[in-house]
């Protein structure tokens, strides 16, 4: 029996029945108005009934005019409300708890409008216009608008997307953040977003309910956030009461590099970024990275270096792994191909995620509930 991996963990006050999470993972599901789809509800219900101690939704817009990427999820409006009541529904009826992430791209959009913290331009979307000191605040208000609405909609916690480079991350870091005012140039300064938006959604949605963070390590990038200041900055979220760090390294323009690729397709590759966030926090910290088979989770978890495993495409290829974990199945799981990235070619082209290693009745039911 893996007793390690299906010990019960408390986060925030939302008492989790084992260590195995669903990180928040984009399959393109949802409608192009973003709002929930008949294909996102199959997706988390499966995932839900699988065994996870925890299901992450991914990536729900707070400022639809100024960040957005097709087919993402919208919580922005009181009128998204039905949809997530359901999909959080749908979810905890499985048994898994429900999160929802909440996020603003900032650079990192296909608006016209972007804002960001400074004018820095991502790959050749359109060059964002620079926050003014009103702009930071009324997007302060949005993220903790949209996390009253996730608890609101039944939601069991809520996360801030604050890895990846979206818009905290551009805050934090010193190649994306050129400001001279006071949240710029210092990291005190660069800290400063991140800690006042964790600090209003705290307050929105009340003491008790959970709030995690998707935390990045490091950018991969030698002008960006390297893991020394990213220390400093995780050390601070837990002083201010996040519930748990979710630890993830890179960003887009780092990410395809072909060393980073190659380091990908290694079992546990961002394990150790999660360990070194843990010595210096005193919350619960998820590990991600080709986590991909029980054995390999239950070394995460041995080792020390994390609380909790976040499974992104492995739950993607088999959504039972954990319960097949659980009861000794492993040569039963439908292991993710470390090779193939052809869930990831899609929804960067906006299109529904068909995992290659499906089997044939999986594919033709998602197809049919995506062609509706």
């Amino acid at each position: 029996m893996r007793s390690v991996l299906f010990q019960p963990i408390n986060l925030g006050g939302c008492q989790l029945s084992n260590r195995i999470t669903m990180a928040p993972t984009f399959v393109a599901y949802n409608n192009f108005d973003g709002t929930v789809s008949d294909a996102t509800l199959e997706h988390y219900r499966d995932m839900g009934a699988g065994g996870a101690g925890m299901v992450v939704v991914e990536n729900c817009i707070i400022d639809h005019e100024r960040s957005w990427f097709g087919r993402l999820l919208r919580v922005d409006h009181d009128n998204f409300l039905p949809g997530l009541t359901k999909l959080s529904g749908v979810i905890k009826e499985g048994g898994a708890a429900a999160f929802c992430q909440i996020n603003h791209g900032g650079r990192y959009s296909t608006n016209p409008n972007l804002i960001a913290p400074s004018p820095i331009r991502a790959f050749d979307w359109p060059e964002p216009r620079e926050m003014t000191l009103d702009d930071i605040k009324e997007v302060i208000q949005m993220y903790a608008q949209a996390a009253l609405r996730v608890k609101r909609a039944g939601f069991n916690g809520v996360e801030i997307h604050g890895a990846t480079g979206y818009l905290p991350a551009q805050f934090l870091s010193p190649r994306t953040n050129k400001r001279n005012d006071r949240y710029g140039g210092s990291l005190e300064n660069r800290m400063r977003f991140g800690l006042e938006l964790v600090q209003a959604v705290k307050d929105a949605v009340g003491a008790g309910y959970p709030v995690g963070y998707r935390f990045m390590a490091d950018e991969w990038m030698n002008d960006g956030l390297q893991l020394t200041e990213a220390k400093v900055y995780a050390a601070k979220l837990s002083a201010v009461g996040v519930s748990y760090l979710s630890v993830t390294a890179g960003l887009y323009e780092s990410m395809f590099t072909e060393d980073k690729i190659d380091l990908s397709g290694q079992e546990n590759y961002m394990v150790d970024y999660a360990g070194a966030i843990k010595e210096v926090v005193n919350i619960p910290v998820v590990a991600a990275g080709r986590i991909a088979t029980p054995a390999a989770a239950e070394r995460v978890i041995n080792s020390g270096q994390a609380d909790l495993i976040g499974l992104s495409r492995v739950l993607l290829a088999d959504p039972e792994w954990p319960r097949k974990a659980k009861e000794e199945r492993d040569h039963e799981i439908n292991l993710c191909r470390t090779k193939c990235d052809s869930c990831l070619s899609l929804v960067m082209q906006q299109k529904p995620a068909i995992c290659a290693a499906w089997n044939v009745e999986r594919k033709k039911k998602f197809r049919a509930l995506l062609d509706k």
